[in-house]
């Protein structure tokens, strides 16, 4: 699903079942052991998924380890996300001289049941804008993928600015009639190639049972 979002020169990979945990490097094995095998097994598939992305530019399989702000740490002049979900894992990398910023999140085609969480990740506006989308097309959680964009957009904010992003911090604008989204920054944005950036564009699609969004910041 990912690489209908993500064309060349980025690399993904995705997986729909669970790769054994021999598949983790023995540093990433330590990060989990404490945690619950459903975890544990998320977690390496999604890095396994990753090496099998970075495995396009000819980059041996080493461990990808969280740094910073739980950021993945990637290969020297290497961009990135990940990505899963129940039932999902997901990878997309590209090559810093390409793009500055990657950001992808997939998420289950569901509602969201609580409506305090939405009022925690959803503006007035687009909430507004949510249940007017519920209108044109119900097979949609559109609720869901108004989370989902945002994750995107904070998992590609967080290597240019380094410093956190919350919900009310983006107003997000789906497009229907081309699966697309903006995302309009409210504070200020980070610096990219010596201008502000001030929004965010990105992409997305639904199938498998899930809505997946990805956004990409280009050279």
């Amino acid at each position: 699903m990912i690489d209908k979002l993500l064309p060349a020169p980025i690399a993904t990979a995705e997986a729909f079942e669970d790769e054994p945990l021999s598949a983790m490097f023995p540093e990433e094995r330590a990060l989990v052991a404490n945690a619950v095998p459903h975890r544990q097994r998320e977690f390496g598939t999604v890095r396994h998924c990753a090496r099998t992305a970075l495995s396009e530019f000819g980059i041996e399989p080493t461990p990808i380890l969280p740094g910073v702000g739980r950021a993945p740490q990637w290969p020297q002049g290497i961009v990135g996300a990940l990505t899963h979900c129940t039932g999902y894992r997901a990878a997309a990398v590209a090559r810093a001289t390409d793009l500055h910023a990657i950001g992808v999140d997939a998420e289950p085609n569901q509602p969201i049941s609580d409506p305090g969480v939405l009022d925690l990740i959803a503006l007035p506006e687009e909430r507004a804008q949510l249940r007017h989308l519920a209108t044109l097309e119900p097979a949609i959680s559109w609720d869901r993928l108004l989370f989902s964009a945002k994750e995107s957009v904070y998992k590609a904010w967080y290597p240019l600015a380094s410093r956190w992003l919350g919900f009310e911090d983006a107003h997000i604008t789906l497009d229907p009639t081309d699966a697309t989204f903006t995302a309009r920054l409210l504070v200020p944005g980070p610096v990219v190639a010596g201008a502000v950036l001030e929004e965010f564009s990105g992409r997305w699609t639904t199938g498998a049972g899930l809505v997946v969004t990805a956004v990409v910041v280009e050279r």
